[in-house]
Parts: structure tokens; sequence; C-alpha cells
């Protein structure tokens, strides 16, 4: 079994057991680690996710791998993990966990566009850039990027 098809094979093996947990399935990695693998699964909700939720989930995930062969004979190590902090916003969803937060977009036809998101939808997100909304199709975008804020201003303490 090839690489794709193995990958694939998780991805339907996990989907619906991480839907049980109203996770969505955001990535899996299978790397190399000396005579093991390490196979990294990301997930996340509209209402993110927390530590008590990473551990029961990954239960569940070693279980459903377990009775299956898909993992082959090769010792693996499982991580469930969710996005990091400056995560790539790729899909709909990821627009709309996003709302509020601080974006670096890179534009298809060249340039970036920084600003806050204000909405989404299917097709688009609207920013706030330096005060003037601005809307910006999926397709219009190479490439968006959460940016990591230590201190917003409107946090700023009385």
């Amino acid at each position: 079994m090839g690489a794709q098809e193995r990958d694939e094979r998780i991805v339907e093996l996990l989907e619906p057991v991480l839907a049980q947990s109203g996770l969505d399935l955001e990535g899996i990695e299978l790397t190399p680690a000396g005579k093991r693998r390490v196979l990294r699964v990301t997930v996340d909700s509209d209402n993110g996710v927390d530590l008590d939720t990473i551990g029961d989930v990954t239960q569940e995930v070693s279980t459903a791998l377990d009775s299956s062969d898909v993992m082959g004979q090769t010792p693996y190590v499982l991580e469930v993990t969710s996005p990091g902090a400056e995560r790539l916003l790729t899909l709909p969803r990821h627009w709309r966990r996003s709302q509020g937060r601080l974006v670096k977009v890179d534009l298809a036809e060249g340039g970036q566009v920084s600003g806050r998101v204000v909405d989404s939808d299917e097709q688009g997100a609207t920013l706030d850039v330096k005060g003037r909304s601005r809307t910006i199709a999926y397709a219009d975008i190479a490439k968006a990027k959460v940016q990591v804020e230590f201190r917003r201003d409107n946090d700023a303490a009385d």
C-alpha cells in the first residue's frame, strides 16, 4: 500500500470516530522516528479543543487504529493535537473559527493583507484592515495564517 492510499485509509477510519466527539480531523502526518513512526493526528472544533478532550479522543483513536491493519506491523507512537497558534487557514470553517483574530493573507495575484477577521462564509472572508472592511474571496488567497498576538489594544488594563 502506498503512502497516499494509507493516509486516505487512516482518514476514512478516524473521521467518524472523531465526529462522535464533535471534532473535525484537520490533518494527519506520519513521520519516521528511528525504528518507529510518529502518527500526528490534528483535531479541532468550533469550540476549540481542551486537554481533557485530547486525552479522551486519543484513547478512541488508538482503539480504532489497533482494530485496523492500516498502520501495518511497524511500531508507531500516536500524538493527538490541536492546530498551533499560527494555524493556516485553508477551509471556510478555519475562517469561521478565527473570527476576531488577526490574520496575514498572501494574495494569489501578489501582495499581502493583514487584518482582523470580521466575518466569513463559504466563498470568502471579510477583514477589518486598518478600520476599513475588505472582503477577499478564498479563490484569491494563496496562503493565509493566524498571527500570534500577545496583547491586543482592547485587552489593555484600565
